[in-house]
């Protein structure tokens, strides 16, 4: 029995030492951890905010590129049908939403869904437009008739895309 007891007086002191190196070896190597992915993370940050920021740019540029007064003015020069000013907005809208796509990559989903349903409103509005015109309707006929659409709409989805992405760069910068 007195074995036993000088056996415990060995035993419990040297199982709370172990017990006490074990809690602090543990939190070390979780505040080293800590060190770590804070580290990681700092150069994370480094590298995505910039590609972040310039995809917002992008977008904003794909938006303003593809509003109605810009496109046209860019693209109409007077001599073609409606017909074939439809096509080239239709591919010159697709184009540039190709070029841009993988910017989504760095928004929310909200703001890229606003961004895609205002690139659609604007191919359903030029359709639209063109298959009320008669077939002689030229290209200057089909921009009127895009703008009053345009115009008619309110709220306007790329401005409102665009006020969209702008909030989000606001509250994330």
């Amino acid at each position: 029995m007195e074995a036993l007891i000088e056996f415990g007086k060995i035993i419990i002191p040297a199982g709370l030492v172990l017990y006490a190196m074990y809690l602090i070896v543990k939190s070390f190597i979780n505040s080293e951890l800590d060190k770590k992915r804070i580290e990681v993370r700092g150069k994370s940050i480094e590298t995505v905010l910039p590609n972040r920021l310039h995809a917002f740019e992008r977008v904003i540029l794909f938006l303003e590129r593809i509003s109605p007064n810009n496109l046209i003015v860019r693209l109409n020069n007077g001599s073609y049908t409606a017909r074939e000013f439809q096509q080239i907005l239709l591919n010159e809208i697709r184009e540039e939403y190709n070029h841009n796509v993988s910017q989504q990559l760095y928004m929310s989903e909200e703001v890229w869904d606003l961004v895609k349903s205002a690139k659609e409103d604007l191919i359903v509005t030029i359709n639209d437009a063109v298959s009320n015109m008669p077939a002689e309707a030229t290209g200057v006929d089909l921009s009127k008739m895009i703008f009053e659409r345009t115009i008619q709409k309110e709220p306007d989805p790329i401005n409102h895309a665009l006020l969209s992405v702008k909030r989000e760069i606001w509250e994330t910068f």
